[in-house]
């Protein structure tokens, strides 16, 4: 089934809101979808607003994306909000669902196989918070928008 748009929202003309949001339905395709989506919202930030962002942004933001809505179509009946929203140097990517359990990173392991959706956004985002909601959870990553000159993500510091 299709991504169904549930709205863009922008405030004020001198204090613009960039953001969209999705419900995602249905199969897997979803996911593929809101990847999909993720890219298009940000190449069309580039387009329309003028506002840089780096390649790696565009990929982090995808992967995060898809992570995410993983996630949740696996482990939460019914549907998936996603919205992205731009705000200062960042992206970030909020996913909701209906279940109360807040996601845990689980310790390290090679020998693992699968269930490191969690441990891969945290590595990539500037920002990770997970909150329940009345009803469900909110999952919120922040990606930067750009790198910096010395090719760190801006807003990381090189170990």
């Amino acid at each position: 089934m299709e991504p169904v748009p549930v709205g863009e929202d922008s405030a004020a003309p001198d204090e613009q809101a960039i953001q969209t949001t999705v419900a995602l339905e249905g199969d897997g395709t979803c996911i593929a979808d809101a990847r999909h989506l993720a890219g298009d919202f940000l190449t069309r930030v580039q387009a329309e607003h003028g506002l840089p962002v780096s390649q790696r942004a565009m990929d982090l933001t995808q992967l995060v994306v898809s992570e995410l809505v993983t996630n949740a179509r696996k482990y939460a009946p019914g549907p998936v909000l996603m919205d992205l929203r731009i705000a200062g140097d960042t992206v970030e990517v909020v996913v909701w669902d209906c279940d109360p359990v807040l996601p845990v990173a689980r310790a390290a392991d090679a020998g693992r196989v699968g269930q490191h959706g969690l441990e891969i956004v945290m590595a990539v985002a500037q920002g990770f918070e997970a909150q329940r909601e009345p009803v469900g959870k909110r999952i919120t990553a922040r990606i930067a928008l750009l790198d910096d000159p010395g090719g760190a993500v801006a807003g990381r510091r090189p170990l």
